[in-house]
């Protein structure tokens, strides 16, 4: 069946639903594999837990190594990374993606860089490790995290209502700025509206505002009071893309530049104003279309997705990212702790933050937004990065393929912390 919502919504698709085991019965070809790099040298679904935010908050693992931390990651020898490569290729026949990006660093244990397929199906362009991908719901990461330094400078408090900022919104005195960035809300995800779709799969090159994107949320009632659960919605980051722009006096795209990307050296992730991609770029397939056919969705207008899934970046730059974020360099150490506390989902062994999740010991966030997905985790205790990126968000037996691509990844690197941890389901019938 045609899913009826865009699929960004579902961008914590990998942690909060049950997904395929990948098997082998699948045939197919993986494209063109390249070796970009190996060294061995040193070097949407939602859940419905009941609970209180104070009751249900629990705080990750502090990001620094264990002493067990040579047990946490293997050496990326060359029989590993074989052992990667049919992983990889395994899934690519089974979900006939186009084309995927796999990268794994930690300290000590080498590196594996590789890529497969093709970034255009036009030209056969094979995919490269320098190509800019849209990174949809990982734009969440930067909005929060801009949010966050704003609190680090006492310039707001995680506990304000989002009513103090803006105006309209439903429960607006008591939906807390916290509430919002953990996705305990309450408030409609306008990307599941009707009329919304139909109007965005009607003319993909559409622009939108932040007040069109509220406007159909806020005609939704509310789904639950304040912190009363976790439900993943768009609807929250637009509403603190406003809040960075109320408290700082420039829009948020200049804010995220200056203040998240700058200090955190990544020189080829933007917050675009336009539909372009930087150059060089991998083009993204898609199936949500009005007819339900495979389009190329390369050049649509992302500004629909604003605050939670508009940035674009590139492989080098999320690998740097992920660090980052993990272990709350750009923010202050009490600040990053508050980040950390998580609330579960729906998984055993899972659980969201402010703008972050932990899924099985791998702390990041997962993208999805038509045509591309990304996946840019890490794992502390062996201070491991793994970052996935692909061309398309076409579903495989209900599944995403960048949770596909990251389940069979860590199955071979790290077994006991297997993304995302969930066991394996039969299909079900049509």
């Amino acid at each position: 069946m045609k899913p009826t919502h865009i699929r960004l919504v579902r961008a914590c698709a990998a942690v909060a639903a049950a997904g395929l085991l990948i098997g082998p019965t699948v045939a197919g070809s993986a494209g063109r594999s390249t070796t970009t790099g190996h060294s061995t040298s040193p070097g949407h679904s939602t859940a419905t837990d009941p609970g209180t935010d104070a009751a249900r908050a629990v705080s990750v693992a502090a990001a620094t190594p264990t002493p067990d931390a040579d047990a946490q990651f293997p050496q990326l020898t060359p029989a590993v990374a074989a052992r990667l490569d049919a992983a990889v290729r395994q899934v690519m026949r089974e979900t006939k993606v186009p084309g995927v990006t796999v990268g794994l660093w930690a300290p000590g244990k080498g590196s594996y860089v590789r890529t497969f397929g093709v970034a255009d199906k036009a030209t056969r362009a094979p995919m490269a490790t320098d190509l800019h991908v849209r990174i949809g719901s990982e734009t969440k990461t930067f909005t929060v995290t801009a949010l966050l330094q704003l609190v680090d400078q006492k310039r707001i408090g995680l506990d304000d209502p989002i009513g103090k900022y803006v105006q309209g919104v439903p429960n607006g005195e008591r939906i807390t700025l916290r509430q919002l960035a953990g996705m305990r809300s309450g408030l409609f995800n306008y990307s599941m509206d009707e009329g919304f779709i139909k109007k965005l799969q009607a003319d993909p090159e559409l622009s939108f505002t932040p007040k069109q994107l509220l406007g159909y949320s806020f005609q939704h009632p509310v789904q639950f009071p304040p912190g009363a659960r976790f439900d993943y919605s768009n609807t929250n980051l637009i509403l603190l893309g406003l809040v960075v722009e109320k408290v700082t006096g420039r829009p948020l795209h200049e804010v995220i530049t200056r203040d998240v990307l700058a200090p955190a050296g990544l020189r080829h992730t933007v917050f675009p104003t336009s539909p372009a991609l930087p150059d060089p770029y991998a083009h993204g397939y898609t199936d949500q279309t009005a007819s339900g056919k495979i389009e190329d969705s390369t050049h649509w207008n992302p500004s629909w997705a604003w605050a939670a899934g508009e940035m674009v970046s590139d492989l080098q730059d999320l690998r740097s990212w992920a660090q980052t974020l993990a272990t709350g360099k750009l923010l202050t150490p009490a600040t990053q702790a508050e980040r950390l506390k998580t609330t579960p989902m729906n998984l055993p062994g899972d659980g969201y933050g402010l703008g972050i999740f932990n899924v099985q010991g791998w702390i990041g966030h997962n993208g999805s937004i038509p045509g591309y997905e990304v996946l840019p985790v890490y794992l502390p205790p062996a201070r491991a990065t793994m970052v996935i990126l692909l061309n398309t968000d076409v579903q495989y037996g209900n599944q995403e393929p960048s949770t596909l691509f990251g389940q069979a990844v860590t199955s071979v690197v790290t077994p006991d912390h297997v993304y995302p941890g969930h066991k394996p389901v039969a299909p079900r019938s049509s």
